[in-house]
């Protein structure tokens, strides 16, 4: 994109009120709603696509190279650590939004993952990416929102200083039971009655809220997917993705979902990975398109299968969701115990007025609440109020 945010440094508050849980008190300007002044840290500049010219990204991807002072584009070195610690203590910023690392930079695992790199070879070695998140431990002028799109349902332990500094945790794969998320990090087992009386726990645990996955950026930055009438579609459903080494859900379901063809079910599975835009089109062309659970429930898939006109199929969800897209509305769902996934497209397919209805309503639901600009306002607008309330 063109637009041009901020590139020279800002200056840190001289002083500001702290709060020991949440940073400095608001600054006395209101919140620019339409363009919110947002620092970034993290792998993908979410927000930074949504807000160029007020967002200033740090990139924390180890194999970033890209780097663009003049369009808020900047990857933390030990050099430019400075530069964010300021940006973040002015007080005229709006919010902070911290995608959750996967674990604390000093743990085993990460310094394996930093070290043992193709990019160490060549003399790229990322360890202050890995420390640029850790900056939000320090005075931060402004809300403080954290976006985990990661696939295990708990919070790693070494995100809880996050937790702590957050208005709001923004979770992907939210557990029903918002405690278990802490289950196995934060405590060492199932939280315990003891644990979820605890006065600081149960503030972690409010804190968390449910993050939709949505249209990557990707795809949204495409033009919008043709609807292909009903009349004109060529498969009954469709599918494309991992199914060895997965979940167990997609391994079970496959055999299923091919058996159909020998009942006159027209099921599409491309031999071979498709590049994307044919992934879009051969999607487009399906009534039902299968979309079971991987490494987490939420999955891509999902909302790229109502963008492109087709009804996603999934099994039954097992997390809480954002705006969700509801059974029989906007998706479909199925039990995964042996013959569900069969009866669902059997059912489906019996009332093709029905899916046409279902597939129009989940295009429109996608497009209001899960592409990128609809999620970042929702953060942006939560986490704002959040803030205010408190």
């Amino acid at each position: 994109m063109s637009d041009t945010a901020l590139s020279s440094p800002m200056a840190p508050a001289a002083t500001a009120p702290r709060d020991p849980e949440h940073g400095p008190e608001r600054a006395a300007h209101p919140p620019r709603i339409d363009a919110p002044r947002i620092v970034e840290i993290g792998p993908t500049g979410y927000m930074h696509a949504v807000w160029p010219r007020t967002t200033t990204f740090f990139s924390t991807w180890p194999d970033e190279t890209r780097a663009d002072p003049a369009q808020g584009r900047h990857i933390p070195t030990f050099a430019t650590l400075p530069d964010l610690a300021a940006r973040l203590a002015d007080p005229d910023l709006d919010l902070v939004v911290v995608h959750a690392p996967a674990c604390a930079p000093w743990t085993p695992r990460a310094l394996g993952r930093t070290l043992f790199r193709r990019s160490v070879l060549h003399g790229a070695l990322p360890l202050a990416r890995a420390l640029a998140p850790q900056l939000v431990r320090r005075r931060v002028a402004a809300p403080i929102a954290v976006l985990d799109f990661d696939d295990p349902a708990v919070i790693d332990r070494g995100n809880a200083f996050l937790l702590d500094r957050a208005v709001a945790y923004f979770k992907r794969e939210l557990p029903a039971d918002h405690w278990q998320a802490f289950t196995g990090t934060l405590h060492w087992r199932v939280p315990t009655a003891r644990f979820r009386r605890v006065a600081r726990n149960r503030r972690r645990m409010e804190k968390l809220l449910p993050l939709s996955l949505g249209v990557p950026l990707e795809v949204f930055a495409r033009p919008l997917p043709a609807v292909v009438p009903e009349a004109e579609k060529t498969a009954d459903i469709f599918w494309a993705g991992r199914v060895k080494d997965s979940s167990t859900v997609r391994e079970t379901g496959l055999g299923e979902l091919l058996a159909l063809r020998d009942h006159g079910i027209v099921v599409d599975v491309p031999d071979a990975p498709l590049p994307l835009d044919a992934y879009l089109a051969r999607m487009a062309r399906a009534r039902l398109v299968w979309t079971p659970e991987g490494y987490g429930w939420q999955c891509f898939r999902l909302y790229e299968a109502a963008l492109c006109g087709s009804v996603p199929l999934a099994n039954q969800p097992s997390i809480e969701r954002h705006a969700p897209l509801l059974a029989g509305e906007h998706a479909l769902y199925y039990d995964v115990a042996p013959g569900g996934l069969a009866r669902a497209v059997t059912a489906a397919l019996a009332d093709r007025a029905a899916l046409a209805r279902i597939a129009a309503a989940g295009r429109a639901h996608v497009l209001a609440h899960h592409t990128p600009p609809a999620i970042a306002r929702h953060v942006v607008d939560t986490a704002l109020r959040l803030a205010g309330a408190r």
